[in-house]
């Protein structure tokens, strides 16, 4: 009996231990689990049968709707000659996963967990405007609340293709846009929206660094659907529009410029008969060329345009060439030279009489001297000597002429041909004296209209001048208060 017992124990015992040993392999992995971190429940929760290259819809007919939001936050850099527009923004977009909910109860109340982005589906949206990539730093993951919200910050450095207008220049206004749109997915499959109202988005100026050579003015948006074939898409577009301040090249470029044509201005004032004054006008010429070499570095350059304040620095070289090509005109005419010409009439009543009650200087004095004649030198000659040059023709003469009862006896002869020669010296002194004379007056009569035509000119280069710099003026004021 003894014997039986024990050979039917072990047969009733072992499937129990069996069983138990089954029951105890089930409930381990239970075990475990109960003191796992809820942030690690959580994320083998949501991506334990999670599929990134699926759109997060349980209804594909349904569109997955991205809301993007974009703050400027500084402008690096501006390339002209290139059209290239480099900013630094802070971009945020959301959109919801429906794979990606959860009841917080059963997580210890966790409403939101930031996952890798790399394991779930992220929206192909780029921005149209992209030409090269940015330094920008990688944010390797994302928030997911647990209404399914993805919510994706990255802030990163955005290099695009901008139409820049630097006409205006510096005194120019950019507007740059980005366009922000699905690469591959139609309008059916992702829709963009924007996240914040547009009049938010508009004066949002709270991180932007301000202190750099552009202002913001204003960030603009408009949404819009294209159609490309048989599909359509949709697109975001955010227009930054920028201005340029203007004190540093308003200091550095158009004041020297300035204040080289104010004394070209003054050089006016100089004599026109004084040599000095071609040489100080070349010398400013000369000066000004050495500014424009200077400065050509600073001007932005485009293929297809030059800037407004370029043409202004190239008439100004032109102002300055015909400034001297005036000063060498006169200087040319107030010239003394023996065998300058007299003024023609004409040009004496033309200049010196209406030119110059035109320009309220009255009438200026003019010469009508006639040209002496050798009988009137000789008859004024002997007038001034006497009796001496009238009565005594010759030798004959002196020695034929009756004495009276008490007249002086005559001279010898002798003393008679030195007189007779003395006096043709002096003629000769005097006919020399009244030619300088007429050679001076011929000159000063080229000085009067010389001077006439100098104060026309200058007046005539002034008025150019100043409608040139008023119209400069109101332009860069109308363009830079617009």
């Amino acid at each position: 009996m003894l014997l039986w017992v024990r050979q039917v124990l072990p047969a009733l015992v072992l499937p129990v231990l069996l069983a138990q040993g089954k029951a105890r392999q089930r409930g381990a992995p239970q075990t475990p689990n109960s003191t796992m971190p809820a942030l690690l429940r959580l994320s083998d929760h949501l991506l334990a049968h999670y599929k990134k290259a699926v759109r997060p819809v349980r209804d594909w007919r349904k569109p997955t709707t991205v809301s993007i939001d974009v703050i400027i936050y500084a402008i690096l850099s501006v390339d002209e000659k290139n059209q290239v527009l480099t900013t630094y923004i802070w971009y945020r977009q959301f959109w919801t996963d429906e794979f990606l909910q959860w009841n917080p109860e059963d997580f210890d109340n966790i409403t939101k967990l930031s996952i890798p982005t790399d394991s779930i589906w992220v929206p192909d949206i780029l921005i149209n405007e992209f030409v090269d990539v940015g330094k920008s730093p990688s944010i390797p993951y994302v928030y997911v609340r647990h209404q399914g919200e993805v919510q994706n910050y990255k802030p990163f450095q955005v290099v695009t293709a901008c139409s820049l207008n630097i006409y205006n220049f510096p005194f120019d206004v950019q507007n740059c846009s980005l366009t922000f749109t699905s690469w591959l997915h139609t309008i059916q499959d992702i829709n963009v929206s924007l996240w914040r109202l547009p009049e938010k988005v508009k004066s949002d100026k709270s991180v932007f660094m301000n202190q750099g050579e552009w202002e913001l003015l204003a960030v603009l948006t408009q949404f819009q659907e294209f159609s490309e074939s048989s599909d359509s898409y949709a697109e975001m577009k955010f227009y930054v529009v920028i201005r340029r301040r203007p004190l540093f090249y308003a200091v550095s470029l158009l004041l020297p410029s300035i204040f080289l044509m104010v004394v070209d201005i003054v050089g006016f004032y100089l004599p026109p008969d004084s040599g000095e004054r071609v040489s100080f006008k070349i010398t400013l010429l000369l000066g000004y060329s050495v500014f424009l070499i200077i400065v050509s570095d600073t001007l932005p350059a485009t293929a297809i345009g030059t800037p407004l304040i370029g043409v202004y620095f190239v008439v100004c070289m032109a102002l300055l060439v015909i400034s001297l090509a005036e000063t060498i005109l006169i200087v040319r005419l107030v010239h003394k030279q023996d065998l300058q010409k007299p003024v023609p009439a004409w040009l004496r009543h033309l200049v010196l009489e209406r030119i110059a009650r035109l320009l309220g200087q009255g009438e200026q004095p003019t010469s009508h001297r006639p040209p002496a004649t050798s009988q009137a030198t000789k008859t004024d000659d002997c007038s001034a000597m006497g009796n001496h040059c009238s009565h005594l023709g010759g030798p004959q003469d002196l020695e034929k002429a009756p004495r009276g009862r008490g007249s002086p006896p005559p001279p010898p002869r002798e003393t008679s041909l030195a007189v007779r020669g003395l006096l043709q010296e002096l003629s000769s002194i005097r006919h020399y004296l009244e030619k300088r004379e007429e050679i001076r007056e011929v000159a000063r009569d080229w000085l009067r209209v010389g001077s006439v035509l100098d104060k026309l000119l200058f007046r005539i280069y002034l008025l150019a001048v100043l409608a040139y710099s008023i119209t400069l003026v109101t332009l860069w004021s109308i363009w830079n208060y617009s």
